[in-house]
């Protein structure tokens, strides 16, 4: 079984800091793609950012410049670290990683809720 982590969500101001954290856990032989999505209320599940294992990084335009996605692949974590933040950045963020244990799957978090407001 593989079983995914998130740590790091709360309630800051706009303007403010957040860093979220994903550990991966499990008898994981390989992981590729490692990503971010966030839904709001009434909302779909999008993407924010995903980066390969070749270290291939993909973010949605409206976090551009704002938000920064990295991991370490010693500690089968992905990070999100969200500057800048905006009341538009609230809403429930997911991790989400492409792991291989027996075949490949998608495996999700569990939720963090982020909240951006004064």
């Amino acid at each position: 079984q593989v079983q995914l982590l998130e740590s790091g969500g709360g309630l800051v101001q706009p303007g403010g800091s957040l860093r979220l954290s994903c550990a991966a856990s499990g008898s994981i032989s390989s992981i590729n793609t490692m990503g971010w999505y966030r839904q709001a209320p009434g909302k779909q599940r999008d993407l924010v950012a995903a980066i390969a294992r070749d270290d291939t990084i993909n973010y949605a335009d409206s976090v551009k410049g704002r938000f920064t996605i990295s991991r370490d692949n010693a500690k089968n974590t992905v990070y999100l670290q969200m500057n800048n933040l905006k009341p538009e950045d609230t809403a429930v963020y997911y991790c989400s990683m492409y792991v291989k244990y027996l075949g490949w799957t998608t495996y999700w978090g569990q939720g963090t809720q982020v909240t951006v407001s004064s």
